[in-house]
């Protein structure tokens, strides 16, 4: 399988509000920018937009290391919380029903086709790709501002 490292950020003015994304994807010394936006989202919706296009990119299943400063993301995964809201019908621990299940579907199908290990680190802390892509992030967001 081919080794690809994948760094995500999300930025949103307002939450919910104009909001935008940004991944870069490292393959083999070559680097490959994504990003969107939409004109009204949550922080949260973006983070998982980044990861999921940057993993719907791949052409083929592949090993992932996927960076990110979302605690959202990387702990629903690495901690099992999504795979406990699936199998309770998508409600939380505290009965709630859990958010963004749409986004939830789409990262679900991608961990099933790459073998993803997710790494948190923390944001605006001097990160040269997560830098990168949190000014992605930014003019994807300010093109709804």
């Amino acid at each position: 399988m081919k080794r690809v490292m994948i760094y995500t950020d999300g930025a949103c003015s307002g939450n919910p509000g104009p909001g935008g994304w940004g991944a870069i994807l490292v393959y083999n010394g070559r680097e490959r920018e994504l990003s969107g936006g939409e004109a009204s989202t949550t922080n949260n919706r973006m983070e998982l937009m980044a990861a999921i296009t940057a993993l719907e990119t791949l052409k083929e299943p592949c090993e992932v290391v996927l960076t990110s400063d979302s605690k959202y993301l990387v702990d629903a995964v690495e901690k099992g919380w999504l795979e406990s809201w699936r199998k309770k019908g998508w409600k939380k621990s505290d009965g709630k029903m859990a958010l963004n299940i749409d986004l939830w579907e789409r990262i679900l199908v991608q961990l099933e086709r790459h073998k993803i290990e997710f790494v948190w680190i923390k944001g605006h802390a001097g990160y040269e790709y997560n830098e990168r892509c949190d000014a992605l992030a930014v003019a994807e967001r300010e093109k709804y501002v």
